[in-house]
């Protein structure tokens, strides 16, 4: 897959990416962009529910084996984005697509199949906010979300790991790698609510599960209990990394945690004015944590 492509939707998975060993660097780059163009049809507000919640079942019928017909409307989609690397992943999702069919047999089975649940996942939560402002219901929800749109995405690591690079990954049992890595991601999704609550409201989605989503005061205690949480699931990140045996291996899986924990930090110290500005880690910082990563 090319590299600046990926780029141009995240270039922070980029970083990532670029310090992975070989065999795992085109199944897991194209895994991204797959659910990053799921991700983009699920979020583009322009476009009605109804209408979006289509172009995900033929996003969702093509990773399982079906026709791609409702491909030959895409450029109409791919008009509707504001993000420029959105919309250039649009107009190449074709190119995915036909990367996709290319993968060995078992690697195509594990993208498939992680790609499958995210793109249910985004499903998911178009249908709870079809109609209107809406609030998660409980924490058990919330859970199932970052389960689905992220928790996956470390099973979906750890079974790529094992299938290209067997031993070299690690020595671990899968089964307790697995079930790090799937708290390490649920971590890093509830980073990224934390982070964008703000603009997740004015959207009319609050992924806290509050009574009142305008109580301001609410929503940062009910943040403060979920960045512990998040702490604690980042920490199986962190251990998750740390039995990869390629040193490579580690920083790329270790960099993402190390990342969440600084994000974490500025929202401790962030009031609502701070949130709605933006939270964002510094250049300087994020040069700081490649290089305890690559250490790491």
């Amino acid at each position: 897959m090319d590299h600046h492509l990926v780029r141009e939707v995240s270039r922070s998975f980029a970083i990532s990416l670029r310090l992975l060993p070989g065999p795992m660097r085109v199944p897991v780059s194209l895994a991204y962009l797959l659910a990053r163009a799921s991700d983009t049809i699920a979020d583009t507000a322009v476009v009605s529910p109804d209408e979006r919640m289509q172009w995900l079942d033929g996003f969702i019928s093509e990773i399982h084996g079906g026709g791609s017909v409702w491909r030959s409307d895409l450029r109409r989609f791919s008009e509707k984005q504001s993000h420029a690397g959105e919309r250039r992943l649009m107009e190449r999702l074709d190119e995915c697509f036909v990367a996709l069919d290319g993968l060995p047999g078992d690697q195509q089975k594990i993208v498939r199949e992680v790609i499958a649940i995210i793109t249910g996942g985004q499903r998911l939560d178009v249908e709870r906010f079809a109609q209107g402002p809406a609030i998660i219901p409980d924490a058990a929800s919330l859970e199932d979300y970052c389960w689905r749109v992220a928790g996956c995405v470390g099973a979906f690591w750890t079974k790529i790991g094992f299938e290209t690079l067997g031993e070299k990954f690690s020595t671990t049992d899968p089964a307790v790698l697995e079930s790090r890595g799937i708290d390490y991601g649920k971590g890093l999704q509830l980073v990224n609510i934390l982070r964008d609550l703000p603009g997740d409201l004015k959207h009319g989605r609050c992924y806290l599960p509050v009574v009142d989503g305008r109580d301001h005061d609410a929503l940062m205690r009910e943040s403060e209990k979920w960045r512990k949480t998040s702490r604690g699931w980042l920490d199986e990140g962190k251990r998750y990394s740390k039995n990869l045996k390629i040193r490579r291996l580690r920083a790329a899986s270790v960099l993402p945690a190390l990342l969440g924990e600084k994000t974490l930090d500025l929202l401790d110290a962030a009031d609502w004015v701070m949130l709605e500005k933006g939270v964002k880690v510094s250049r300087g910082c994020v040069r700081r944590s490649m290089l305890r990563a690559i250490v790491w």
